[in-house]
């Protein structure tokens, strides 16, 4: 929390910038009046004085930041751009990119001692859910992770890399797995008429192509990714929660409630999100303060999100069984 001086710091600069605001609008708008001046300068001065204390109030919270914990989210399906692949596709999912570089950003922010991670996502996709997982892996500080409503696969992937995961009691923890998926429609493509024709070059270019049928010996190669992908996962909860890997393969990627999740192992603590301030208060040893790290997003990024929901909202119903896909998909 903010102490005294830096209370005191932060109302100085927003009255000196408040200040010189004032004067500079005066002089503008007021001292040395013109036609247009005279009907509106007093209107402009007040402009400028308000924009002023906007300003000064920004560079207040930079020079004397009232917080001491990072928080970033990772909401909804996890991928490179934000996007889940499908069509259409809904928005709101979690880009890794950005969300990577947020706890980069809180790592390199000296008032941030410790890194809460929000997690309410089923997953997706692998590399994606890793990069987001060494970034909290690598923060320098005790970084908790919590979960809402859902904690599975590529989020509990992430969960992996913090030093504890805390749930309610009802959230739906797990799914410790990896899942490969492919449309066959070579079958109608055979009734309408399609065929496939192949150049490539490497026996296994075109394994999982959607126009094709799929050999043995390309299911078997396509299965080993998975079972890597998997073994990867494994170790990867294993080494992060210090669990048995045989007790982790023993899930079956099943999910579990919260309190059978503690039970499991799976979680260190149930609780809500007061309780967790409370946990890493204990570990700073002083009261907390939280300061949500998000991505700026400008008035067209905003325009295009709005857009974006619509475009899901009135397509989702006519195209639930329709994607661009034309390849094998891997995701947690």
């Amino acid at each position: 929390m903010a102490d005294g001086a830096t209370h005191v710091g932060r109302v100085l600069v927003v009255l000196a910038a408040t200040v010189v605001a004032g004067v500079v609008g005066w002089v503008l708008f007021v001292g040395f009046p013109t036609d247009l001046a005279e009907l509106f300068g007093v209107l402009l001065v007040v402009g400028t004085v308000l924009y002023g204390a906007r300003l000064g109030s920004r560079i207040a919270s930079q020079r004397f930041p009232d917080y001491n914990v990072a928080e970033v989210a990772v909401e909804g399906p996890i991928s490179r751009d934000g996007s889940p692949g499908s069509f259409p596709a809904r928005p709101g999912g979690a880009s890794a990119d950005e969300i990577v570089d947020l706890i980069e950003s809180a790592d390199a922010d000296d008032h941030a001692e410790a890194l809460l991670v929000k997690l309410d996502t089923p997953g997706g996709a692998v590399v994606p859910s890793d990069d987001i997982r060494h970034a909290a892996a690598a923060f320098d500080g005790p970084t908790i992770a919590y979960t809402t409503d859902v904690c599975a696969s590529g989020g509990y992937w992430i969960a992996s890399g913090c030093d504890e995961l805390w749930a309610r009691d009802a959230s739906i923890v797990g799914s410790i797995g990896v899942i490969g998926s492919r449309p066959n429609v070579s079958e109608l493509a055979d009734q309408l008429g399609v065929s496939y024709e192949r150049f490539a070059a490497g026996k296994y270019k075109d394994a999982g192509q959607p126009l094709k049928k799929l050999s043995e010996d390309e299911r078997a190669y396509l299965q080993g990714i998975i079972d890597d992908y998997y073994e990867n996962f494994v170790e990867r909860v294993a080494e992060g929660r210090d669990m048995d890997p045989a007790a982790i393969r023993d899930t079956e990627a099943r999910v579990y409630l919260g309190e059978e999740a503690l039970a499991l192992g799976l979680v260190d603590h149930l609780g809500a999100r007061d309780d967790v301030e409370r946990r890493v208060e204990d570990l700073l040893g002083e009261e907390v303060s939280v300061s949500t790290f998000e991505p700026q997003r400008g008035l067209t990024d905003r325009l295009r999100g709005g857009a974006a929901t619509v475009a899901f909202a009135l397509g989702a119903g006519v195209a639930s069984a329709v994607s661009p896909d034309d390849g094998f998909d891997f995701r947690l």
